[in-house]
């Protein structure tokens, strides 16, 4: 079978599915169904905080220290993921990574003493996330400028679509333990791997391949737009991980439990479900810069309204708010990072990309917490409101550099 697109049947279905669904190679639908395999099977991490007190008996500060571990191996995982993607290829990359995080998660859930589960918790982090630049880059390869907004965003579809379901399943094992919760997650990790080494050839070409040179990352610090980028992504990220740190303490404030931060979260991925893949393909004909403005702005929107929320309704109002902003602006996200990166280098830019979100969520809880404690949500909010905007104004400072960055790509693309 090869990887020629096979045009749908006529009618309305075929009509709506087409500029949607259609014409992406096999391979990116492997690299899809791998990754909603892998999103299915993520039951560890939403429950860690719990499995580590109750289940391990270690204290909230010993839960939390080791949880800051596994972000800042999660970091320095994505700068290996990066690199290696590059030198060794994407397929070897993603398979290890992958393979390697099964086996990481098991030795996690068998250790014992805060030393054995801190030192699991950093190899697991290394691991956890190397993939994504390996998986970032390939479909960068694989599709062409045009489209890859389209595949980014249905590969955000994928993961969050995964991610609800093993929410919901997650919670419901976990009541019986949580050793099952370490193999589901392992197995699906590790057949996420094999099955890309199974079904999904080396993508990265022989030329691509021509900068083994040390310092590779040392090219892309000195990329002014991809840093500004990852800047930009990096306050972003701030605000929106708030929705799983701060916000369930601002909720307690005004009398509201974990029941109702459950039920108001619980909106996110419905719209998200629902919503992105209707407007996916046609947010991807705008200029990317532009829509992730407008992304950024609704999301500081929804978290400012916040500050005036005190009922469960009013919550999951806001929260609605800002997941339009977060399904319009993970529109093009990653399409940017693949115009701005030279094919030999996508491997060492998606890392960049993927260290500015480490960075967020690493940071999201300690800087939410400070501005909670020290003024409450009407500090808090406005606070993310302002950042999100500030956000929205530094893309659109770089947008002229990306347009043209962009348009050159797709001139290589048809002249080649």
């Amino acid at each position: 079978m090869d990887d020629t697109p096979v045009g749908p049947p006529p009618g309305r279905i075929a009509a709506f599915l087409r500029p949607r669904v259609g014409g992406l190679p096999r391979t990116f639908w492997v690299l899809w169904a791998g990754s909603l395999l892998n999103r299915l099977g993520t039951m560890v991490e939403p429950f860690l905080g719990l499995y580590l007190t109750s289940a391990r008996g270690l204290s909230l500060g010993q839960a939390g220290a080791v949880m800051a571990v596994l972000g800042a191996g999660s970091f320095g995982g994505q700068i290996a993921g990066g690199a290696l993607a590059d030198r060794l290829g994407r397929r070897v990359t993603l398979t290890g990574a992958t393979v390697g995080t099964g086996a990481a998660m098991l030795a996690l859930g068998n250790a014992h003493g805060i030393a054995m589960i801190t030192v699991a918790a950093l190899v697991l982090g290394l691991l956890l996330d190397m993939y994504r630049p390996a998986a970032q880059a390939m479909v960068a390869d694989i599709i062409s400028p045009a489209e890859r907004p389209r595949a980014f965003g249905l590969l955000f579809w994928a993961v969050n679509l995964g991610w609800a379901f093993s929410m919901v399943l997650g919670g419901t094992l976990a009541r019986e333990g949580f050793q099952l919760l370490f193999w589901i997650d392992a197995l699906t990790c590790a057949a996420f791997g094999l099955l890309v080494w199974r079904a999904v050839p080396e993508t990265r070409t022989r030329a691509d391949g021509r900068d083994a040179a040390p310092g590779g990352f040392g090219r892309v610090l000195r990329d002014r737009v991809m840093v500004g980028y990852a800047m930009v992504m990096l306050c972003y990220t701030f605000v929106l991980m708030q929705c799983m740190t701060t916000m369930p303490l601002a909720m307690r404030e005004v009398g509201l439990g974990p029941q109702d931060y459950g039920i108001a979260f619980a909106t996110n991925g419905v719209l998200i479900i629902v919503v992105q893949p209707l407007v996916g393909a046609w947010l991807s004909r705008h200029d990317h810069s532009r829509v992730l403005a407008a992304g950024f702005v609704l999301v500081g929107a929804g978290y400012g309204l916040t500050s005036l929320m005190s009922s469960l309704p009013g919550y999951a109002a806001a929260i609605l708010v800002w997941t339009l902003g977060e399904i319009i602006a993970a529109s093009v996200l990653q399409a940017v990072v693949a115009d701005l990166a030279p094919p030999h280098l996508r491997g060492r830019y998606s890392g960049l990309y993927g260290m500015a979100w480490s960075g967020g969520f690493l940071l999201a809880p300690l800087g939410g917490t400070q501005l909670l404690g020290a003024g409450g949500p009407a500090l808090l909010w406005p606070s993310c409101a302002a950042l999100a905007f500030t956000a929205a104004a530094g893309q659109l400072a770089l947008a002229p550099a990306i347009r043209r960055r962009r348009a050159a790509v797709i001139d290589t693309t048809f002249s080649s």
